[in-house]
């Protein structure tokens, strides 16, 4: 008879596995572990129900006004995720929409140019004309985001709006999905990864499939849970033996490019060595493999939860993963406040390393290239470290005079670094301005193209309506050029 604790669906899946499997110690041990998490599982279910009722039942009780002040969150139907962003339930999204509207300019020809263009896919390359620049007034009945100053400029140029539409009313929806109040079943990560279940990297399905995450059906969860996994994925992605970029497949993967992740690939993938418990399996540990996470911002602040997912691709490897960049602690000011810096923590690093057994996390609110010239961390080892920089936007005329001294540091190094850009066009800068800037002192060692882990979900530049992209959508990798000693006769 089934526990009262555990749904009918939830016992006959136990039946099941338990018919087809034999009861040894160690799968019964497995199953009692798996009902008290049932279990568990349930009970809070159960308690946050009741919370939600209480909550629900004193906010009807409260008075309206509490949404002026933006503490009340909206429940919103699933059929009922599209709203102007003006008129959004939201108080956080309407006041991205005022933000939107004092800060973001029309992009009808007729306007003046606000800025310098950053290539001919550019809305802003088409303006030439007499009009002073007007921020955006006008919302698109179809999509709900703002995007002109006027319906008059609005209706003429709404052919070109046309391309973009649909994306602005799914990024329109997804976010208005993520404020609704519903239970995010997407975001539950699966354990550890049994030794015998081989992974599959083709694409984000079989991925998910083969690491036992619950069945994703549809589309808006889809793009949910992406966008958090594709950080560490993207990396696994690149050092993992059963990568889906070779040299044989797609043909991405250099020479070069073999070499140094073959390097990589024997450190995260090391033969059992019959360790044990006891004094007679003890066994010499190799360092953590180090990922050197350059420019860092959104991705440093991610649950935790999300990094984790990185260990268990790499079961019997540990990893250091270290955060570089003057923005790595944006909005976690009151989580970590920054320690000062002293004698034995000269840059003021803050150190996570009780997250899990496998992973250890530290932060450097610092440039790269002034921690390298103390050599802080040497000494740098292909088997074990690498670079990855997150769309660092190295050739975007803001940001690149703060790359110009890093990338001389990265390069002497020997390390690969796998990079990512938001769009093709942000990543072809980027290897332009690495090309022009350090000359022919690099190695390609996976060439550009589209990465199959990129974010499913599309992102809305707040100060460009027009502009929209998708994180990490491009991959590609480089290292400092060897050379290697021949002898001649």
């Amino acid at each position: 008879m089934a526990s009262p604790s555990i749904c009918r669906q939830c016992w006959s899946r136990i039946s099941l596995r338990s018919s087809q499997v034999s009861h040894t110690p160690a799968i019964r041990s497995t199953q009692a572990n798996m009902r008290r998490r049932l279990a568990s599982h349930e009970t809070r279910r159960t308690f946050f129900k009741a919370q939600e009722k209480q909550q629900q039942s004193a906010a009807a009780q409260q008075k309206p006004s509490n949404d002026q002040h933006g503490t009340s969150q909206p429940q919103l139907a699933r059929n009922n995720l599209f709203h102007s962003f003006s008129n959004s339930p939201s108080p956080e999204i309407r006041r991205r929409a005022a933000f939107m509207k004092q800060n973001a300019y029309c992009s009808h020809p007729s306007h003046q140019q606000t800025r310098q263009s950053d290539g001919p896919i550019d809305l802003e390359a088409r303006k030439g004309g007499s009009l002073p620049p007007a921020h955006v007034r006008y919302e698109c009945p179809d999509c709900g985001i703002p995007v002109s100053c006027s319906e008059e400029h609005f209706v003429d140029d709404y052919e070109a709006h046309l391309e973009v539409c649909d994306v602005l009313r799914e990024i329109n929806e997804d976010d208005h999905d993520l404020r609704s109040g519903r239970f995010f079943k997407e975001f539950e990560y699966p354990g550890p990864q049994l030794d015998e279940a081989q992974i599959n990297m083709t694409n984000w399905d079989t991925l998910l499939y083969t690491r036992e995450f619950e069945a994703i059906n549809d589309e808006r969860m889809m793009r949910q849970v992406t966008r958090l996994l594709t950080y560490p994925v993207t990396i696994a992605s690149v050092l993992h033996e059963l990568s889906p970029y070779s040299m044989r497949g797609d043909g991405r993967l250099t020479t070069e490019g073999l070499k140094s992740l073959t390097a990589l690939r024997y450190t995260l993938h090391p033969p059992r060595s019959g360790a044990g418990t006891d004094i007679k399996g003890l066994r010499p540990n190799p360092p953590p493999v180090r990922l050197f996470i350059l420019g860092a911002r959104a991705e440093s602040s991610l649950p935790r939860e999300v990094w984790i997912q990185l260990v268990h691709l790499f079961p019997r490897s540990t990893f250091h993963l270290i955060f570089i960049g003057p923005e790595s602690m944006a909005n976690r000011d009151a989580e970590f406040p920054l320690p000062p810096r002293t004698p034995s923590n000269p840059f003021g690093a803050i150190v996570e390393d009780r997250l899990s057994s496998q992973l250890k996390i530290s932060t450097y609110v610092e440039y790269f290239h002034t921690i390298h010239d103390a050599q802080h961390f040497y000494p740098y080892d292909p088997y074990f470290d690498a670079f990855v920089l997150f769309h660092p936007g190295l050739g975007h005329p803001a940001s690149s005079h703060e790359w110009a001294n890093s990338i001389h540091a990265m390069l002497e190094t020997k390390v690969p670094i796998i990079c990512t850009g938001y769009t093709d066009w942000d990543m072809q800068r980027d290897i332009k301005w690495v090309k022009d800037t350090v000359g022919g002192e690099m190695d390609i060692l996976l060439e550009p193209g589209e990465n199959r882990f990129r974010s499913l979900r599309w992102d809305l530049n707040d100060l460009d309506p027009q502009d929209v992209s998708a994180g990490n959508y491009g991959v590609w990798a480089f290292r400092g050029k060897r050379y290697e000693a021949q002898t001649r006769e």
